[in-house]
């Protein structure tokens, strides 16, 4: 069987042997057929020279010459769109009346009248007018005087504090305290069921 790989017009190896199996060849500079071609570089072959997009010999940016539109003519003095004489569309002048669309509640400047101080970003539920910090605080410092929750405008929580306070001689002081912190959490509500505010 010959190295060579090459077949003639009957469809038979060159050998005559009868074999139809394709052959590789191993012989320097003889091609196979298309495909990746290994080895040193063809010497003759140049590689064509590109340039940087729109620099020119000189460094200097821009078109390549001889490329866009032409220069205006004498006298035109713009370049760009014609200029016609009809009138002139474009966006809205000043003064001029802005259509949007109906606009809905919600955007800037409006507020819910039946939430003046937001909504609770979860569950929409209306925030109260009274604050977690503020409610947390006097529960934790004042929390024996029962603050915290007339503060929240509850005195029936709060006169129970009072009295477990005292009566256990201040061993019933870590409910307020407790109660305390649970406002700072957001755990505790208002006498409305509203979460308190940030």
């Amino acid at each position: 069987m010959s190295d060579s790989g090459k077949w003639p017009s009957n469809g038979s190896p060159e050998d005559g042997s009868g074999s139809t199996e394709p052959t590789i060849s191993f012989e320097k500079n003889t091609p196979t057929g298309p495909g990746p071609v290994y080895g040193a570089p063809d010497p003759k072959y140049s590689t064509p020279t590109y340039g940087t997009p729109g620099v020119d010999e000189q460094g200097q940016f821009g078109p390549p010459p001889g490329t866009g539109y032409p220069p205006p003519s004498e006298g035109s003095g713009q370049y760009g769109a014609p200029q016609y004489d009809g009138p002139q569309y474009g966006g809205p002048q000043y003064g001029a009346p802005q259509y949007g669309g109906p606009q809905y509640p919600g955007g800037p400047g409006y507020m819910d009248p039946m939430a003046p101080y937001g909504r609770h970003p979860v569950t929409g539920e209306p925030f109260s007018d009274k604050q977690k910090l503020t409610a947390g605080l006097l529960g934790i410092l004042l929390g024996a005087f029962g603050a915290g929750r007339f503060y929240l405008n509850q005195p029936g929580i709060a006169v129970a504090q009072i009295a477990v306070t005292w009566l256990t001689c201040g061993i019933g002081g870590i409910w307020p305290l407790i109660d305390g912190i649970l406002m700072l959490t957001g755990s505790v509500r208002d006498q409305h069921g509203r979460p308190l505010r940030d």
